[in-house]
């Protein structure tokens, strides 16, 4: 089996999760924290740090998460755990694939196109999911510069034209602000439980857990000052502008000569949220062939099953996209912390193997 080597993790860790943070969160963080936007990110960054580091320590134990599931609780429980975890991550892809979709239709289209011009991104999403999880190590690789030099492409666009003094002062909008954000910001911090489907893929490394810990960390940190721009440059008007990465860089004094060079970066970083925002959906997959076996078509099946499922709620729900967006964050959000938070320091307290009963 083809492992994840700990550069590519990194990777992930630093450059491309921040990316799925940058569409739609600022705005929705916006609306939900009174526009005390800063505090609950870096809340939800320290706390996913956190999280990374425990998962990233499960590694020391060399398996998979179903055979730490399975030698503590045996096949059956074991198995319904793993299928209820693998259920989350298909929930959990579901905001990121529905913002994926909306914001390719709203940004590089003049006019709304037709529901089958995102079509090919549910084959796109299906083949993915047919491919083992550890391959796509080789992915991040390629991801990563390209997710870095595109963000900071259009912070430099952005940069020039905020007024950073309009984010102070932080915590104005006390703790009713800070508990609003940071509750409806959880369906989009899904890294650490990410990582549990890795478990086995990869070998642990002296000293990775913390390592992985602050990369997740500096990726946060440019998620934030992001965010601080984002706010620097529309105010109180930031509840108002959805796309954010593709929102700030517009503003810069150049384009009106060069024309809408940001729209280089724009492009690239759409294109790596369309590997990122798919993955909680593959680690599900994932998820199930480890619980039930790995015949030769069933992983192109639940590809398959799984992206069309996405595809027909996308047709039901694309003129209901902001309904969708405060359900799953003003509703539903529980659910996450549940997975993304707890789940990942409790498997910590799994056995190496199952006690045996004489």
């Amino acid at each position: 089996m083809t492992k994840i080597c700990k550069r590519q993790i990194f990777f992930l860790l630093a450059c491309i999760a921040p990316i799925g943070k940058l569409i739609v969160l600022p705005t929705v963080l916006a609306a939900s924290s009174a526009n005390d936007l800063l505090l609950p990110m870096l809340a939800h960054v320290l706390l996913q740090a956190a999280v990374v580091f425990c998962a990233l320590l499960l590694g020391k134990r060399g398996m998979g998460f179903y055979e730490l599931l399975e030698n503590t609780f045996g096949k059956v429980l074991g198995k319904a755990v793993a299928t209820l975890f693998a259920l989350f991550l298909f929930f959990a892809a579901l905001l990121p694939v529905l913002e994926q979709k909306i914001f390719v239709q709203s940004i590089f289209y003049d006019t709304l196109p037709s529901l089958i011009v995102f079509a090919p991104f549910f084959l796109f999403a299906a083949y993915l999911m047919s491919k083992p999880l550890a391959s796509y190590g080789r992915t991040w690789d390629v991801l990563a510069p390209i997710a870095a030099a595109s963000l900071f492409g259009v912070l430099v666009l952005s940069v020039g034209s905020a007024d950073y003094a309009a984010i102070l002062p932080m915590g104005a909008s006390g703790v009713r602000g800070f508990f609003g954000g940071t509750m409806s910001a959880f369906p989009w911090f899904f890294d650490g439980a990410i990582l549990l489907s890795l478990l086995g893929k990869y070998d642990y490394e002296k000293g990775m857990a913390w390592q992985g810990a602050l990369w997740y960390l500096a990726g946060g940190a440019a998620a934030i000052f992001f965010l601080a721009t984002f706010y620097g440059i529309f105010q109180e008007t930031s509840v108002q502008h959805l796309f954010a990465f593709a929102q700030t860089s517009k503003y810069f004094s150049g384009i009106s000569v060069l024309g809408r060079i940001d729209y280089i970066f724009i492009i690239a970083l759409a294109m790596v949220m369309a590997f990122y925002c798919i993955l909680p959906a593959q680690a599900g997959v994932d998820c199930l062939l480890q619980a039930y076996g790995k015949p030769r078509y069933l992983p192109t099946i639940l590809g398959v099953v799984v992206s069309s499922v996405y595809f027909f709620i996308s047709l039901f729900v694309d003129m209901k996209f902001t309904s969708v967006l405060g359900a799953v964050s003003q509703t539903l959000f529980w659910i996450f912390p549940v997975f993304t938070v707890a789940l990942p320091p409790l498997c910590l307290l799994l056995r190496r193997k199952r006690r045996e009963v004489s």
